[in-house]
C-alpha cells in the first residue's frame, strides 16, 4: 500500500508533458482543479475526463502507475462516498434503521468520488512529469508578483519542492521501518481496523527521527553549498516559453471556456 502513493514521484520519459515549461503545468493543473469544482453536470466531468485521458497520454506515463496512485485515498473515497449516500436528505431508495439512502445521495456520491480520483490523477500528473528543481523554479516565477508584498517566494516555493520531494523518501523509510519490525514478529495485517491502526503506533517515533535526521542533513547540506536564500540568486536554466506553451495555454482557455458554458449555460 504505501509504494503505491505516487505523489511527489518524479517519471523519468521524454514526453510533451515533460517539455512544457513548468509554470505551464502548475496554471494547467490550476485550471483543472478549478473545472473540477464548478462542474455539476455529467457534461462537464466528461470533459475532465478527456481532458485528463488526453494529458496522460501525452505524458506517456504508464496507465498502470497513475492508476495505482489511487489505492491511497480508497479509505477517504470511502468515507466520502458513505456520508453522501446516507447523509444526503432527498428522494428514499431504502432505510436500515437510522440510516437512508437517496437517489440524491447516489448522484452527489458518484459525483464526489469521481471528482476526487480526477483530482488526485491530475494533481500526480504534475509531479510525474515535473522535476523538483524545476517546480521549484516555476512556483518562484509563477508567485513572483507576491514579492511586492513582502512574500518570500522563493522559500515558500522551496520548502513546497522539499515537501512534494520527502513524500516517497518518507514511504520507503516507512516501509523499510515496516519490514524490520516483521522481522522481529510485529504484526501489521491481522485484526480489525482499529487493531491496524494501533499497530501503526510504533512506527511513528522511529519515522520521525529518520525525518528529523533527513532534515537536518539537508539543511548542513545547503549550508556547506552556500545557500543563503533566493535574493541574487541566478538561474543554470533560466525559463522562458516555448510555442508549445503557448499552444497549451490556448487549450486550457478553449477547455475552461467550455467548462464555463457547461456550469452556466
Amino acid at each position: 500500500m504505501l509504494r503505491d502513493i505516487t505523489l511527489g514521484q518524479y517519471y523519468p520519459v521524454d514526453s510533451v508533458l515533460h517539455r512544457l515549461d513548468p509554470r505551464t503545468k502548475l496554471f494547467g493543473t490550476l485550471v483543472y482543479i478549478v473545472t473540477l469544482f464548478i462542474a455539476d453536470h455529467i457534461l462537464a466531468y466528461i470533459a475532465a475526463a478527456v481532458f485528463l485521458t488526453a494529458a496522460i497520454r501525452l505524458s506517456r506515463v504508464p496507465v498502470k502507475f497513475m492508476v495505482r496512485g489511487l489505492k491511497a485515498v480508497v479509505f477517504l473515497l470511502l468515507i466520502s462516498v458513505s456520508f453522501n449516500l446516507f447523509l444526503t436528505p432527498g428522494r428514499p431508495i431504502f432505510t436500515i434503521g437510522f440510516l437512508k439512502m437517496t437517489w440524491e445521495g447516489v448522484e452527489i456520491a458518484a459525483f464526489m468520488s469521481i471528482r476526487l480520483v480526477f483530482l488526485v490523477m491530475g494533481s500526480t500528473l504534475l509531479t510525474l512529469t515535473t522535476t523538483p528543481n524545476q517546480l521549484t523554479d516555476g512556483l518562484e516565477r509563477s508567485l513572483g508578483f507576491l514579492k511586492k508584498v513582502g512574500v518570500p517566494v522563493h522559500e515558500v516555493s522551496m520548502m513546497m519542492s522539499i515537501a512534494l520531494r520527502f513524500i516517497p523518501i518518507l514511504v520507503e523509510e516507512t516501509d523499510k521501518i515496516m519490514k524490520a519490525q516483521m522481522a522481529r514478529g510485529a504484526d501489521f495485517e491481522s485484526g480489525n481496523l482499529i487493531q491496524r491502526a494501533k499497530a501503526m503506533v510504533p512506527l511513528l517515533v522511529p519515522l520521525f527521527i529518520s525525518a528529523f535526521r533527513r532534515a537536518t542533513d539537508l539543511a548542513m547540506a545547503m549550508e556547506a553549498r552556500c545557500y543563503r536564500g533566493g535574493e541574487g540568486r541566478t538561474k543554470m536554466k533560466p525559463l522562458h516559453y516555448e510555442r508549445r506553451d503557448r499552444m497549451t495555454y490556448l487549450v486550457y482557455l478553449l477547455y475552461f471556456a467550455l467548462c464555463v458554458a457547461i456550469r452556466f449555460l
